[in-house]
């Protein structure tokens, strides 16, 4: 690698560093009750390498609610406000932000939106927590507990970056893991006439939100879930925190949040069912792929189930023992498989 790109780099993941320890100092209190992971990559953030990224990277802030709402954009290098591009929109897990989402993914939206031109935008929850329609029992985080109006929140960023950096409002995505998955089905339940597709990530409908699930418009689906995510039940109940087992509300099953959207969009009811292959036989996963064709306005539902597979992300940073969130699968990379699935996508 080149000097000058090392240089590069080493001042990206030192100011990555710095805007960690930010957060900590921050949330200090937080912290000491619920021991984010996103802290505890601190541990280990000399030792991960990232890939030069070509593009530039912009801090942003505006107030929704009267609160002050922030958020990380990427831009590829050849960005050009006179070209529309498409945005994808990544959410954090609870006790993240936006800067956790960026590592967690390794870099890879960032580095795929060089290469394939579009924008993305990690968003911060508020007080590392996303409102997406559970009522967690034991947590009390902020943002159920006051209700924060999020979906409003994520409505308004959409408006901005359309606004004021020429974002193609017909490819308009959302992705996430965990507490950010949930909040990506919320969404498209809520937000389906600026959203074209969702990516969720270890997550499942919720069942306070499921009777009022209305979308106005279809929404393409694309799921990936961990059958043996200690965390977010495969087969629904009870959501539990890293270390107390807080309850933190209830899910539905990953089959009947696929068969909502696969009814909704009116998909064959059929899927066709791939075995992927093992191409890492050593992290103990196998993957079965499921896809729901034909729905209305070319829409689709498409499952990755990853057996063995923990609360992680494929592809993604082991960003605890796996005595406590499980295997990350490294069959595929969830990154590029979400991009190729919603650039297919658009209105």
């Amino acid at each position: 690698m080149p000097d000058n790109d090392k240089r590069k780099n080493y001042y990206k993941e030192n100011k990555i560093l710095k805007q960690i320890i930010m957060i900590k100092q921050k949330f200090k209190s937080f912290i000491k009750t619920e021991l984010s992971a996103f802290i505890i990559l601190l541990s280990g953030i000399n030792l991960i390498y990232f890939p030069v990224i070509a593009g530039k990277d912009q801090r942003a802030s505006f107030i929704h609610d009267d609160l002050k709402r922030t958020f990380n954009i990427h831009f590829p290098s050849f960005y050009d406000k006179s070209v529309q591009f498409p945005l994808v929109i990544a959410l954090h897990g609870r006790g993240g932000n936006g800067v956790s989402m960026i590592l967690l993914t390794r870099l890879g939206f960032n580095n795929l939106a060089d290469k394939e031109g579009f924008i993305i935008v990690y968003p911060d929850g508020i007080e590392l927590n996303w409102n997406d329609g559970r009522m967690d029992e034991e947590a009390n985080d902020r943002a159920h507990r006051e209700n924060i109006n999020d979906v409003g929140f994520i409505s308004a960023l959409i408006d901005l970056m359309i606004k004021d950096y020429n974002i193609d409002p017909k490819r308009v995505y959302v992705t996430g893991i965990s507490n950010g998955a949930i909040m990506s089905y919320r969404l498209a339940c809520e937000l389906s006439h600026k959203i074209t597709a969702i990516a969720p990530v270890d997550g499942n409908i919720p069942r306070m939100l499921f009777p009022e699930c209305s979308p106005s418009k279809p929404v393409s689906v694309l799921a990936i879930n961990n059958v043996n995510d200690p965390l977010v039940p495969f087969d629904g109940g009870e959501i539990y925190g890293h270390f107390h087992r807080t309850k933190l509300g209830k899910v539905l099953s990953v089959d009947e949040s696929i068969r909502f959207w696969v009814k909704r969009n009116m998909c064959s009811i059929t899927p066709a069912v791939t075995e992927e292959p093992d191409r890492y036989p050593g992290d103990g996963t196998r993957v079965t792929r499921k896809q729901y064709f034909g729905g209305i306005d070319e829409t689709e539902v498409i499952l990755y189930i990853v057996d063995g597979g923990g609360h992680t992300w494929p592809g993604g940073l082991q960003y605890l023992p796996a005595s406590i969130i499980g295997e990350t699968c490294r069959d595929f990379d969830a990154n590029e498989v979400i991009w190729s699935f919603f650039k297919k996508h658009f209105r």
